[in-house]
Parts: C-alpha cells; sequence; structure tokens
C-alpha cells in the first residue's frame, strides 16, 4: 500500500559541506550522487521539492571576514560558492532522470534563470526540483535565512534541514554522550536555548510565518523520503510544545 506523503511541497536546506565526501573541501561528484537519489527517491512520493545549498564547502563568508577580508566582499564570494554547488547538485539529479532548474539571486543569465517568485513556484507546479542559489542576494544573511524565506515566498508546507545527525540536541552528540536529542521544539525553545540548529533570523522568519521545520539525518539512505512519509527520524520545530523528548 502507497504511504501518501505528509506535505505537498517542501524546501530541503543541504549544507555545503555534505557535498565534500572523503576530501577537506570543494565538490565529490559521489556524495552529490547519493543526495541526488534521496532526493529523486522524495520526488517519487509526490511531492514537490525545492532545495537551498550552502558553499561551505568552496568558501565562507564569516569565515572571510574573520580573516580580515571586508564582509560584503566575503560575503559575495560565499553566495557565488552556493552557485557552483548549485549546478554540481542539478547536475547530479539531472542524472537520475529528474528535470531540475537552478535560480540565482544573483542574475547570471548565460549559467542559470534569474530568481523570480512566480517563475520558482511554475517549476515546482510542473514537477520540477528547483534549487534556490546565492543565498538572499544580500550580504549579512546565511542560507539557513536564505532556506526560510524561499519556503515561505514559494508556499512551501514545511522546511527541512539535512545535517549530519538525526535531530535536535542540547550539545553535540559526536562530542558530549550526555547530549539530549529533541523530539519536538518550539521556536521560542530553539531560540531561548540558543541551539544552534539555525541561526535566529531564519528560526524567527518560520515562527512569523508558521512555517514548521524538520531537522534530519542526511547520512541515513532514504531518510528524506521517510521523514516526508512521517515515518523517518528527525526533530520538529513549531509552535507545538512536545511532550517527549529522546
Amino acid at each position: 500500500m502507497k504511504v501518501e506523503p505528509h506535505y505537498r511541497r517542501v524546501l530541503v536546506k543541504v549544507s555545503g559541506e555534505a557535498l565534500i565526501g572523503e576530501g577537506e573541501h570543494g565538490v565529490d561528484p559521489r556524495e552529490a550522487g547519493r543526495i541526488a537519489d534521496d532526493i529523486a527517491g522524495a520526488a517519487a512520493t509526490g511531492t514537490r521539492i525545492a532545495i537551498v545549498i550552502g558553499g561551505g564547502n568552496i568558501f565562507r563568508g564569516v569565515a572571510g571576514a574573520a580573516r580580515g577580508m571586508e564582509r560584503v566582499s566575503a560575503d559575495h564570494m560565499g553566495m557565488l560558492a552556493t552557485v557552483i554547488n548549485a549546478l554540481a547538485l542539478e547536475h547530479a539529479l539531472a542524472g537520475k532522470g529528474l528535470e531540475t532548474r537552478v535560480l540565482s539571486a544573483i542574475p547570471m543569465p548565460t549559467i542559470c534563470e534569474p530568481y523570480a517568485r512566480t517563475r520558482a513556484v511554475a517549476h515546482l507546479d510542473k514537477g520540477r526540483v528547483v534549487i534556490f542559489a546565492a543565498g538572499t542576494g544580500s550580504p549579512y544573511f546565511t542560507t539557513d535565512t536564505a532556506a526560510a524565506l524561499r519556503a515561505v515566498e514559494t508556499g512551501c508546507d514545511a522546511l527541512l534541514k539535512a545535517t549530519q545527525v538525526d535531530g535536535v540536541y542540547s550539545a553535540d552528540p559526536n562530542s558530549d554522550r550526555n547530549a539530549v536529542r529533541y523530539d519536538r521544539l518550539t521556536y521560542q525553545d530553539v531560540l531561548v536555548q540558543n541551539l544552534r540548529v539555525m541561526d535566529a533570523a531564519a528560526i524567527s522568519l518560520a515562527r512569523d510565518n508558521n512555517l514548521p521545520c524538520l531537522v534530519f539525518s542526511l547520512r541515513e539512505p532514504g531518510g528524506l523520503s521517510a521523514v516526508l512519509k512521517g515515518t523517518g527520524r528527525c526533530t520538529i520545530i513549531s509552535t507545538q510544545e512536545g511532550e517527549d523528548h529522546g
């Protein structure tokens, strides 16, 4: 019996570091292909999928500024890094037979389409995967904030953040054996406890527009499809207070 997805349209936030694979930086085509497999499986459920990808595997604006670069220039470089990653993921998705469009907040029409909300919605309505590149197009905003913004703009039912662990923890579970995993959190929980799953601007934007945020592991094959069907392991961030954590 086919399990219907819980969401009609979602935006998936993927970090640039997810593309590194066994290396220290750059794009590993095998990792891009593995992520594309998961996205293809999720698209097969009937859910319309948009993606925002980070650029930290190539260049991170905040890190550049910390080393003495002017922040606006550093952020612009980080935005361009996300375009490189978007093109890599587009290529991987095309290899899985998925029709995909890259829309950039910084116009570069010989490479990809300029971002326009109506164009993005039209692509999603036609069943295409849409990758939003170049963040918000403005400095000082993270790709997490860009993900929340694009999700709200395009009428997504939820924002799914793909990470290296299966949800939100009170501390890094890789270094703290006493870290507590949360099944549910409110937006206010995340802000007050300073849980660094997303920056405050992204959480506030999601809260103000009642956009649920689901945090799940990108390392689990089929994890995205499972979350869409309501059977996957994840932390749900919403207005509803969770009764159980663990």
